[in-house]
């Protein structure tokens, strides 16, 4: 079924062009690069892998609670609108909701191809270049993957998220070419990470818990190779430069925590707008999603040398500054190892079975010869 047909709302025209501007580089050295960010391409190259084959499809998924959600989650929950719902306006909820969040993936996974691609195109160092080609292969299977997710499981499109859209856009038409580095790997794969890892470790359903785990040991690769990448450069930057940069981080940073609402969901069932923003905004689940989504942005921000006073002002009056110490190698290292104990876990179930069913093979000709 065409992706139009499952769209909740009008995605408006088919095709979204972004202006683009800033130069082309080539590099003409073949032989000189960082040790750390060749390494990274290394593992880059290592990791690729199939997503037909790597995920259990055959998973069942209820369209209606494809995420195994609690109710106090929701952001109706507690208030007259839940009361007067029956379970199936809540299960509907649910898969609105869920696709929500997953649309918001998906489109984020297309702009984080897009911006690799981009750093292909523009990055003045060819190690730089050669990570984000694989790259930009890892963001082509996110897609893949959540979009077969979408339509197969959910059925139930929403368009991209104004907010995130916004930020994308700003992100691609910047001519400065560090800019796809610090708008996608720094803040929309660092936010999407945060986002991956809570979905990740409360969901009760296999299959979106296998989707995200294996997505998210991608993407703690791609936010490593951003801040190995501006860490170095960002060392050369004057004040004024660092500034500049610092001041686009703090207006997507509202504009990430802004996309978190969900309100159009909220609309699709009958309320205002207006209220359907307070509602959000009183939600106790909301606000800890929240502040857990700046867990991968903030230390990194501060990793790179992006830490002035307007920044840090900003993460108070969200109330994460204190993230700024938190340990990203440590929860890049645990994304790593949850994806390789999910892979253990699933093969051996599936040898064990294996086994099971030539042990019973051998025992029916036995009892045949018997």
């Amino acid at each position: 079924m065409p992706t139009f047909d499952l769209y909740a709302n009008d995605p408006g025209a088919s095709h979204w062009q972004v202006p683009a501007s800033g130069e082309a580089r080539f590099s003409w050295e073949y032989d000189d690069g960082r040790d750390r960010l060749l390494a990274l391409y290394q593992k880059g190259k290592d990791k690729q892998w199939d997503g037909l084959k790597r995920i259990d499809w055959d998973l069942e998924v209820d369209p209606h609670d494809p995420l195994g959600t609690p109710e106090e989650a929701m952001t109706l929950y507690g208030t007259p609108y839940w009361d007067r719902m029956t379970d199936r306006d809540k299960g509907e909820l649910r898969r609105h909701f869920a696709s929500w969040q997953f649309s918001q993936f998906l489109h984020g996974e297309q702009g984080a191809m897009v911006c690799a691609a981009r750093i292909v195109e523009s990055a003045p160092d060819l190690d730089a270049k050669f990570y984000s080609a694989t790259q930009t292969m890892d963001e082509a299977r996110h897609a893949e993957i959540y979009g077969r997710f979408l339509h197969e499981k959910i059925g139930l499109l929403y368009p991209i998220n104004d907010n995130l859209r916004s930020l994308l856009g700003d992100t691609l038409r910047d001519s400065r070419w560090d800019m796809p580095y610090l708008g996608m790997q720094v803040l929309i794969e660092g936010l999407a990470l945060a986002a991956f890892g809570m979905i990740r470790d409360t969901t009760t359903k296999p299959l979106p818990r296998q989707i995200l785990a294996y997505v998210m040991q991608d993407e703690a690769r791609h936010v490593a190779f951003g801040r190995m990448a501006l860490r170095d450069y960002y060392r050369q930057f004057t004040d004024a430069e660092l500034r500049e940069r610092e001041e686009f981080v703090v207006e997507g940073c509202y504009l990430m925590r802004d996309r978190l609402r969900g309100v159009e969901v909220l609309e699709n069932f009958g309320i205002p707008r207006a209220e359907a923003e307070q509602l959000s905004e009183r939600s106790e689940f909301l606000q800890l999603f929240r502040r857990l989504l700046f867990s991968r942005i903030v230390p990194c921000v501060k990793d790179i040398g992006l830490w002035g006073r307007r920044l840090q002002q900003a993460y108070v009056d969200m109330g994460v500054l204190e993230l700024g110490d938190s340990d990203l190698d440590l929860l890049m290292a645990q994304d790593e190892e949850i994806a390789e104990k999910l892979d253990a876990e699933r093969f051996a179930a599936e040898e064990k079975e294996r086994v099971a069913e030539v042990q019973e093979a051998i025992e029916a000709g036995r009892r045949a010869e018997d």
